[in-house]
């Protein structure tokens, strides 16, 4: 069924062939995306950590991770309604609706940050009481000049939800993934060699914001000017009420629900600053950058298989769209599964690059791991429900994981430091990922689970699995031990991969880097 309501007859096999080599070359640009950002935000974080000692960084960290919560908060859920909504309208009206759409999406999301900025300005105790180890004067200090960038943070997110509407995530690549993380790192350097503090780092951090909107904007004009050249003049007037009606229909509940994601991830941080101390919420910031590095692969694909399910969901290709779901979390669980068995297996010697005081975090690092088995083991099931128009259903689910986080961070942390908000939020990301793939069972009636499915765990993990814990138990939690279970533990996998590749689907994710993008 289209938004407009009209079904459109599926188009057959070179649709959905279509379909995953849009995923895959867009998994692929995600892929070095993700793993640039998880390596310079390791670097970033080791500067940090390094330069101002766990105290120090648990207070910037503190600032980043309220900052993104409110920064994904003003955005309203715009960004993922452009992503649901755009797709569906350049397949089949070419792109008429787009203009309003933007203007649905972009103006309240202006106006919400410039509020909540204006707030943060004016409301000194809240800053006192999220930084209650800094001095109030820095402490304030350190909010405002956050607060200052909020803005231009919220609306570069709307603008690339809709580039990536357009069918490409290069520039949500470029800004978010590579273009941010990289300044961020290059504008360290010489302030900690410089001006050392955290003041400075804070700046380092947010400065990188303002190129990021000015590119995002030149890139949406040009996508724009690409896919709605062709539309008549005639033809592209719209009734924008019910445009907006229908957008924020979708857009208010992942309004909230985009809450309850990014508090997953910055949620332990502010508690363990609040109840315990800045040093854990240091350490532990440390441990959620490793798993999300761990799990970039999943972000990746989530950030190209989005609009081509919808796209897909909008002419009626249901089986299609499912074909290319099951795909998908087919290479997510192939690639995952292993890192996740070796971060399980060497917590200490991982955490000890961040410095030693970084290991007390190993426990912390291991539950975290075996939550993530489970988020990506049932593929992007979030974002297929949100592709569907489901955004309620989305709201209720991560409105019960955020309520399983808060409730057992505040039991929890109290008693246990890191451990505790790693419970927390381990917790929650079971909940989360069962309950979604449950619902999408219902619909759009997709399932993961298939032939390929279970080879891609057979070789992810009966393959590799016995050798890391054999490297483990003969060369303990080191570097060595380490190192040897990574060469063998590619040694096979290689071959697994190799022996399998039509079945996995690999020829296909490989294939597309020898094609010309169209």
């Amino acid at each position: 069924m289209s938004t407009s309501g009209t079904t459109v007859p599926a188009t057959g096999g070179s649709t959905v062939r279509s379909g995953v080599a849009a995923t895959a070359r867009g998994g692929w640009w995600g892929f070095l995306g993700s793993a640039v950002n998880a390596v310079f935000g390791y670097v970033l974080v080791a500067l940090v950590t390094r330069g101002l000692g766990a105290y120090g960084a648990g207070a910037v960290f503190t600032c980043v991770a309220a900052f993104t919560i409110l920064c994904n908060a003003c955005k309203l859920g715009a960004d993922t309604g452009l992503v649901r909504f755009v797709p569906g309208d350049l397949a089949i009206t070419g792109g008429r609706k787009v203009g309003a759409l933007l203007r649905s999406a972009v103006v309240p999301g202006a106006l919400a940050s410039t509020t909540a900025a204006a707030l943060l300005f004016l409301s000194p105790g809240m800053a006192t009481a999220l930084l209650p180890s800094l001095a109030p004067g820095d402490a304030v200090t350190l909010v405002r000049l956050f607060a200052v960038f909020l803005p231009l943070a919220t609306v570069t997110l709307i603008l690339l939800g809709a580039t990536q509407g357009h069918g490409t995530v290069i520039p949500y690549v470029g800004v978010e993934q590579i273009g941010k993380p990289v300044l961020r790192v290059l504008i360290a350097v010489p302030v900690l060699l410089l001006a050392p503090g955290v003041l400075s780092l804070a700046a380092a951090w947010l400065v990188p914001s303002l190129a990021g909107f000015l590119i995002a904007g030149l890139a949406l004009r040009r996508c724009r000017r690409r896919s709605t050249g062709h539309v008549s003049v005639r033809h592209t007037v719209v009734r924008e009420t019910a445009t907006r009606r229908g957008f924020w229909a979708f857009a208010a509940p992942r309004a909230v629900s985009s809450v309850f994601d990014i508090s997953a991830v910055w949620l332990g941080v502010v508690l363990l600053s609040s109840l315990a101390t800045s040093e854990e919420a240091g350490i532990y910031t440390a441990v959620s950058r490793v798993v999300i590095a761990a799990t970039l692969l999943q972000l990746a694909i989530r950030l190209a298989v989005a609009p081509e399910i919808s796209r897909l969901l909008a002419l009626g290709d249901l089986a299609q769209a499912a074909h290319l779901h099951r795909v998908s979390t087919r290479w997510i669980v192939l690639f995952s599964w292993p890192l996740l068995a070796l971060l399980t297996s060497f917590p200490g010697t991982v955490l000890s690059l961040f410095g030693p005081e970084f290991e007390q975090g190993a426990g912390a690092l291991v539950l975290l791991c075996l939550a993530s088995a489970v988020n990506v083991g049932v593929g992007n099931a979030q974002t297929v429900l949100l592709m569907a128009g489901k955004s309620t259903w989305h709201l209720a689910v991560t409105g019960v994981a955020f309520t399983v986080q808060l409730t057992v961070g505040f039991l929890a942390i109290p008693r246990l430091g890191v451990l505790g908000a790693a419970l927390s939020w381990g917790a929650a990301t079971v909940v989360e990922n069962v309950v979604a793939a449950v619902l999408v069972r219902r619909h759009p009636g997709f399932t993961f689970i298939d032939g390929g499915y279970l080879l891609a765990t057979a070789v992810a993990l009966c393959l590799t699995v016995p050798l890391v814990a054999a490297a483990r138990l003969l060369a303990g939690d080191t570097a060595v031990g380490l190192a040897v279970a990574i060469t063998l533990g590619l040694c096979v996998f290689g071959i697994g991969l190799w022996r399998f590749r039509t079945a996995l689907g690999v020829h296909e994710l490989v294939g597309v880097l020898r094609e010309r993008t169209p």
